[in-house]
């Protein structure tokens, strides 16, 4: 009997797993994020949002003489306008923050002068 892999979260990497997590030939990290990615798509079919991205990359750096040091990178899940105006929102589902995330969060919401929005429990 073989075992399934499973990933330190417990998400199923087998086939069967990938495929629940993909939707729109994008691999989620999770079904809450999938979830949330079916929800993000009606509201921009309903024109409440606009311009919706899948895993934004943000570049983490620290200020030196040359102007900044690339210390790493954060990976949203989501970023998307609202409709009609120029507001930014940036989101990340969460079933557990891990310290390093909760690090680049804060460090993202300082350098860009942006507040990521937490979705918990796909909601």
């Amino acid at each position: 009997m073989r075992l399934r892999a499973r990933s330190k979260y417990g998400v199923r990497t087998d086939a069967a797993g990938k495929l629940a997590r993909t939707v729109d030939g994008h691999l989620f990290a999770s079904k809450a994020e999938a979830k949330r990615y079916g929800e993000l798509k009606l509201l921009v079919k309903a024109r409440q949002i606009d311009s919706l991205e899948v895993q934004p990359v943000f570049l983490l750096s620290v200020p030196c003489r040359e102007g900044g040091i690339v210390i790493g990178f954060y990976r949203a899940d989501f970023r998307y306008m609202e409709s009609g105006t120029s507001r930014q929102i940036v989101e990340d589902v969460k079933g557990h923050a891990t310290p390093l995330y909760r690090w680049k969060k804060r460090h993202v919401e300082a350098q860009y002068g942006i507040k990521i929005r937490e979705i918990h429990n796909g909601r």
